[in-house]
């Protein structure tokens, strides 16, 4: 059963009971049967410190669910689902080194292209996902920051996300979305709305202090157009459930001024100064036919990790990297939204994208990756 104690409403209205009983028409004082004199008095004293007791550990209970422990230990339980707990954090330090890219080979594609979309200040956000629930309302169970597209929900369409405007440059009206990131220690303006508290996802929404969306190249090949409506998800959302050999977890967990390292299971602890950096890498070796497929996996994939070589019946097209940055409170005190039964792990992190650049943004973003320029 999920337990909602909002520890800033309390009324405050109670008022002590009087410390003796009426005066009876005697005037003599008035005795509960079966009392001897004075029993009245001593009775409300006590009935006063126990609900006084009462009252205390009810507001002790409710900071623990509405704000969780401390920065340093315990865990954060909320509506009825565990998560995150301590365990869930690991100083930066202690994070392995990230593997190096495969080294670029004569013919690679070597230049850059950055979409500028924002970081969502205009709080579009909702708890739909038009790519694995479309129609459905609360279909993703957490809530969703999106940039790029203004009209994105579950209910939109390609045609109705085509006519819509865009918070990026250029006349990208492309679809980029992730989960949010929640300070845990506050529960948040949807304590009580789909998505948030009654999916499991308390806490204070943070707004990204930075986005970056940058399409990259093909270590051995050019690279070709993306077609219109391609849809690519990268991550697992369902990771934990999955189990540790998840073969879609792709969660990279990293601090702005430590670079090298990043988990893809912990968040990190930063040290003072530094943000918290989430990163996601999306698939970009396309079957050269379909714009999604049943999974929305099948129709694209991953280059070799040693080689960066596209598998044959494959073709390399421009490599989505988000990046998204934070300032977040110190110690464990923020987590990702998440399906209720993954416990907002770091694992689940998990990003999405389709496709809505006009064909001559695409070219030139094309262009400028084949050509080793930075545009």
């Amino acid at each position: 059963m999920a337990l909602y104690l909002d520890v800033h409403t309390a009324d405050g209205g109670g008022r002590a009971a009087p410390a003796g009983a009426a005066p009876a028409p005697s005037g003599r004082p008035q005795q509960p049967p079966g009392r001897g004199p004075g029993a009245g008095p001593r009775v409300s004293v006590v009935a006063a410190a126990v609900l006084m007791i009462a009252a205390l550990a009810a507001a002790a209970l409710a900071m623990t669910l509405v704000t969780g422990p401390d920065a340093e230990a315990g865990d954060h339980r909320h509506a009825g689902h565990a998560g995150p707990v301590a365990a869930d954090y690991v100083a930066i330090g202690a994070v392995p080194a990230v593997r190096p890219a495969p080294r670029p080979g004569p013919g690679a594609s070597t230049g850059s292209f950055t979409s500028r979309c924002g970081r969502n200040t205009e709080g579009h956000r909702n708890s739909d996902n038009f790519i694995v629930a479309p129609g459905v309302t609360n279909g993703a169970h957490h809530v969703h920051d999106y940039v790029g597209n203004t009209s994105t929900d579950g209910n939109s369409t390609d045609a109705s996300r085509a006519a819509a405007s865009t918070t990026c440059t250029r006349g990208d009206r492309s679809t980029y979305f992730w989960p949010v990131l929640r300070d845990v220690r506050h529960a948040g303006h949807d304590a009580h709305r789909p998505g948030g508290g009654p999916d499991g996802n308390l806490g204070h929404v943070l707004t990204p202090a930075a986005v970056s969306l940058t399409f990259l190249g093909n270590a051995r090949a050019p690279v070709r157009p993306m077609p219109r409506f391609l849809r690519i998800v990268t991550g697992d959302a369902k990771a934990v459930s999955n189990g540790p050999g998840a073969p879609h977890a792709r969660a990279r967990w990293a601090c702005s001024g430590t670079p090298g390292r990043a988990s893809s299971t912990h968040y990190p602890l930063c040290p003072a100064g530094q943000l918290v950096r989430r990163t996601g890498e999306f698939p970009s070796c396309w079957d050269g036919a379909r714009t999604d497929s049943d999974d929305h996996r099948a129709h694209v994939t991953f280059p070799d990790a040693g080689t960066g070589a596209c598998p044959a019946g494959t073709v390399p097209v421009p490599r989505l990297v988000i990046t998204v940055t934070y300032r977040v409170p110190a110690g464990r005190s923020y987590a990702v939204d998440s399906f209720p039964a993954q416990h907002r792990r770091a694992v689940t992190d998990h990003f999405d994208f389709e496709n809505l650049m006009p064909a001559s943004l695409m070219d030139r973003a094309v262009h400028c990756i084949n050509t080793g320029r930075t545009c």
